[in-house]
């Protein structure tokens, strides 16, 4: 089998960030797309890896969070039941976290939009940090628990429930352009937010961010994630990238510089490079074959 050297790789890397769809990178690398789907999944997951260990004892003091919707499979109106039981089809949501002053995205979870999902985001959030946050979240009620179970009363803790007007227009443009926002009531529930920064407008361009990196995420299209898993491994490096490797038009570094966790902007070689490189298995000597 071929191996990629790593300019290759980090080419390919390269145009998975963009927003390109793996068939397109296919086409445009001249590779085949089951070589573009294991490198992305080997990424993936070392960028998983390293991010889990280097995104520890930040130092955020505000911290805004949302969730963005996508679908893997099939949309939940045409998955079978069983399919979204299992979760192999229908909806799938990533809950996301942004600092509000490094622009740091320090946690990320896949998965349903429902408490469990809430509580496995809020307890990973809390561990990362190094103290006390502000944090502003949506009106979505699973937050209430997970946020009082992984922070106890330790954070000063709103909502900013937002108001849509009646749908307008005919029924087709209905499902194309979202209600309109009328205003927003900004609840403190734990400790005393500071009003001035109750806010999830970071979080929300963030997540804009991940609808044009990643075609997986773009609406009506026929771009989606066939497996869950593959759609992890793509929100990972998207993360990564992101984090460690584009910079900040507002900051003019990276995320993670100004966080004080990088020294430097990471090359698309570097992430390539996290990948390890598989380990050759020793041949055992030479034997001829009889010949009868």
């Amino acid at each position: 089998m071929n191996k990629l050297t790593i300019q290759r790789r980090a080419q390919i890397i390269g145009m998975l960030v963009e927003g390109n769809s793996l068939r397109a990178v296919s086409r445009m690398a001249d590779c085949s797309i089951n070589t573009v789907t294991k490198l992305l999944v080997d990424v993936g997951m070392a960028c998983a890896e390293y991010q889990d260990k280097a995104l520890r004892n930040l130092p955020c003091q505000r911290i805004q969070c949302d969730e963005i919707w996508a679908f893997v499979g099939a949309k939940a109106k045409n998955a079978s039941a069983e399919e979204k039981a299992a979760g192999t089809a229908g909806d799938v949501w990533t809950w996301t976290a942004i600092c509000a002053d490094t622009k740091l995205v320090p946690s990320w979870v896949v998965g349903r939009r429902d408490a469990a999902a809430a509580n496995e985001f809020m307890n990973d959030l809390a561990e990362r940090l190094a103290h006390r946050v502000q944090l502003t979240t949506d009106g979505h009620h699973a937050y209430l628990t997970a946020v009082r179970e992984a922070f106890v009363h330790e954070i000063d803790y709103a909502m900013l429930v937002k108001q849509y007007g009646a749908p307008v227009g005919a029924e087709n443009e209905r499902r194309y352009s979202p209600a309109e926002c009328i205003g927003a009531v900004k609840q403190p529930v734990s400790g005393r937010p500071n009003e001035a920064h109750i806010s999830t407008s970071y979080v929300e361009r963030a997540n804009l961010t991940m609808r044009m990196g990643m075609r997986r995420f773009t609406r009506l299209t026929n771009a989606f994630s066939k497996k869950v898993e593959n759609h992890a491994h793509a929100v990972a490096l998207h993360m990564m990238f992101y984090n460690f490797g584009r910079v900040h038009k507002t900051l003019r570094v990276t995320p993670a510089m100004e966080a004080g966790i990088a020294d430097h902007v990471w090359s698309l070689a570097e992430i390539a490079a996290l990948v390890p490189e598989p380990i050759a298995k020793k041949r055992g000597p030479y034997k001829p074959r009889n010949s009868n």
